[in-house]
């Protein structure tokens, strides 16, 4: 019997080491495909940033220059947290060279130290309003907070606490993108369905009205699934429950 079910469970741990190969490789890809949409687009930044400015940048071109300054801050250290952040959760690296672990991971810390405050500036200039301010806000906050809380429980030695916190906090972080692939989704759905001439203009903004909160509401969702599905610290909005110690019969 246990000749025969070795084999087996060699091979499922061997098609579970490739998935997760695959998945890690997906995080990477993705990540390293925004990264260097962001350097192609913004390394050559300039302030104040001129009127007719391509890309995310036009937008910003009439606001203060704490904003556009802000703006490429975020860029900047977003971009180095969404680089660090997949190699976090490399085992080879965690268990192999421990050491470059740890410094990759205060790279991580400090890309969205800044990185955050940066995004919390520019949700107050947003050019969807209230929406913006409390989607992107919200996301810039939230983001803080489960890092700081991952931050905490290494420095606490508190390992299965500090896993589950870095999986929401790079979850957040993967909104960078999940936004860019739910805007070419929700755009290719209105061209698809569209009935005549096709707006450019107002199917973009339709598209991004959304992603304030579609960018990274289901990252959460979808973090928390996997962290309950490796048995790691699930988030409680309440303390769980303690069992009540068992009374004895006489």
């Amino acid at each position: 019997m246990t000749i025969t079910a070795a084999p087996a469970a060699n091979a499922t741990a061997s098609k579970a080491r490739w998935r997760a190969r695959v998945r890690w490789s997906v995080l990477l890809l993705t990540s390293l495909g925004v990264v260097g949409y962001a350097v192609a687009n913004y390394a050559e930044a300039r302030l104040p940033i001129r009127p007719g400015s391509h890309g995310l940048s036009a937008t910003y071109a009439h606001r203060p220059i704490a904003i556009q300054v802000a703006f490429y801050t975020h860029i900047m250290m977003a971009s180095l947290a969404l680089l660090a952040g997949p190699f976090q959760f490399s085992t080879v690296l965690r268990v192999r060279f421990p050491a470059v672990h740890r410094w990759s991971g205060r790279v991580y810390v400090l890309g969205v130290a800044v990185g955050s405050v940066a995004a919390v500036v520019m949700s107050f200039a947003s050019s969807i309003a209230f929406d913006g301010f409390f989607g992107f806000g919200g996301l810039a906050a939230l983001w803080a907070w489960a890092t700081w809380r991952g931050y905490r429980a290494i420095r606490d030695r508190d390992l299965p606490s500090h896993r589950a916190w870095m999986i929401r906090s790079f979850a957040l972080a993967y909104a960078a993108v999940t936004l860019r692939a739910w805007l070419g989704v929700l755009i290719l759905v209105q061209v698809l369905t569209a009935h005549g001439s096709v707006d450019g203009t107002r199917i973009f903004n339709n598209a991004y009205a959304p992603l304030p909160f579609l960018s990274w509401l289901p990252n959460l969702v979808i973090a928390e699934l996997m962290i309950r599905r490796r048995g790691l610290p699930a988030y409680r909005l309440t303390p769980a429950a303690t069992a009540a110690p068992a009374v004895r019969s006489r």
